[in-house]
């Protein structure tokens, strides 16, 4: 008879591996509830001797490092999840979605059938696949599958990556009309200091007769600066420089934090991004408890998912809190990043049990937040924007009226 490894929890939530021999997965998992535990991973023992020698050949597999769209991946789970309510076996229905698509995601999903018919589960197979597979989705789909339950928690995976989907096209979107003017406004000021302002010089300097005043000559400076001395290569590098500068220093742990300190305490979109942040794990970690992931690796796995280092490190610090023992509310009481309301949210959700109840309903208040906020923040970039463009302009008209001016206020003294 088959036998099966699996880890599962104790009424007091103490871990325990062993095996049990059965005919099936889903006999083996029947088998761990009737002796009181609950199935966290469950899977063939054949299928842990085969898995070394799989992954050894992922390597080789064309386009098994490929990256592929977050949509992509969504509407397969989508599709995979309704296959599955169907009651068709696991490997039919990858290659049903597998005839259904193209490229290299066409690929992967062929790929996955291979590891199953080769005794790997679902989520050992995708767990091959990091680039297409997040972390995030490999455990909710071992959890569904040690719960029996794969169908349904295929679907939450799918409504959470749509909502994240959702989320980042509203900031996204909110950032696309100011960069555009700004852009705009930049090149045409450019070409404006470059060929334009530098052909008044010698002839409002014959106008004058003598020196120009402060205001002129800081323009036809920072003209010549930038039409003569290169600055116009300056400035169309500073912004480049600042990217790759700023992906260098994401490459490393440290640099993240101190990017993300900075950012978050920028004024209005410091604002913008702690909500996007805290929507963002509390989403995740929520989702990850309603499937069934054992809290400690739902922290783990939403520390990774965070997107921020600074709230990456926070709930480090809840992880070490519960693993001692300690409260998950506790930690962020004491944190300045998070709002006293999300911390008592998540108190009360602890003593009620309903803790992924109320990281979702924290995750939607911090939605419509962002909404709004996305809101305002594009109502006071318009005018500020208007307002610093005109500046600039203003500045330069009068640099080239006021000599013209001065040349009239004399001839109409000495007149």
């Amino acid at each position: 008879m088959p036998v099966f490894q699996y880890v599962a929890l104790d009424s007091q939530g103490v871990e325990i591996k062993d095996e049990v021999e059965a005919l099936s997965e889903k006999e083996a998992i029947s088998k761990i509830r009737n002796m009181g535990y609950f199935p966290t991973k469950v899977r063939s023992k054949t299928a842990a001797k085969t898995g070394a020698k799989a992954a050894a050949k992922t390597t080789k597999r064309r386009g098994a490092n490929a990256k592929v769209k977050v949509k992509v991946v969504t509407q397969f789970a989508r599709q995979l999840s309704t296959l599955q309510d169907a009651g068709l076996p696991i490997l039919r229905s990858l290659r049903i979605l597998e005839e259904q698509q193209k490229g290299p995601f066409k690929r992967i999903i062929g790929y996955l059938g291979d590891d199953i018919e080769g005794g790997s589960t679902l989520s050992e197979a995708m767990g091959k696949y990091p680039r297409c597979f997040d972390r995030l989705f490999v455990s909710m789909v071992a959890a569904g599958e040690a719960g029996g339950v794969l169908d349904l928690i295929l679907a939450r995976v799918a409504d959470f990556k749509e909502q994240a989907i959702r989320l980042q096209g509203r900031v996204k979107s909110a950032m696309v009309y100011p960069i555009v003017v700004l852009t705009a406004a930049f090149l045409i000021l450019l070409g404006l200091m470059t060929f334009v302002i530098p052909q008044f010089k010698t002839v409002l300097e014959e106008m004058v007769g003598g020196e120009l005043n402060p205001v002129t000559q800081t323009v036809l400076g920072i003209s010549a600066w930038i039409a003569f001395r290169y600055g116009w290569l300056v400035l169309c590098g500073v912004p480049f420089a600042f990217v790759f500068l700023t992906r260098t220093a994401r490459k490393f742990r440290q640099g993240r934090l101190v990017l993300d300190t900075i950012n978050l305490k920028m004024p209005v979109m410091g604002q913008l991004t702690c909500k996007v942040s805290i929507a963002r794990w509390t989403r995740t970690l929520g989702t990850l408890i309603s499937a069934g992931v054992p809290i400690l690796d739902a922290i783990n796995v939403s520390r990774e998912t965070a997107g921020n280092e600074v709230y990456a490190n926070l709930l480090g610090t809840v992880h070490n809190s519960i693993r001692q023992g300690d409260s998950f509310a506790g930690p962020l009481r004491q944190s300045k990043n998070v709002d006293l309301l999300v911390s008592n949210m998540i108190g009360v959700g602890e003593e009620t049990g309903d803790l992924d109840k109320m990281l979702g309903r924290i995750a939607d208040n911090y939605d419509e937040q962002v909404d709004v906020l996305v809101s305002s923040l594009m109502s006071m970039l318009e005018p500020i924007m208007i307002i610093g463009l005109g500046g600039i302009v203003m500045v330069i008209v009068v640099a080239v009226f006021l000599p013209m001016i001065q040349v009239i206020t004399s001839l109409s003294s000495a007149g």
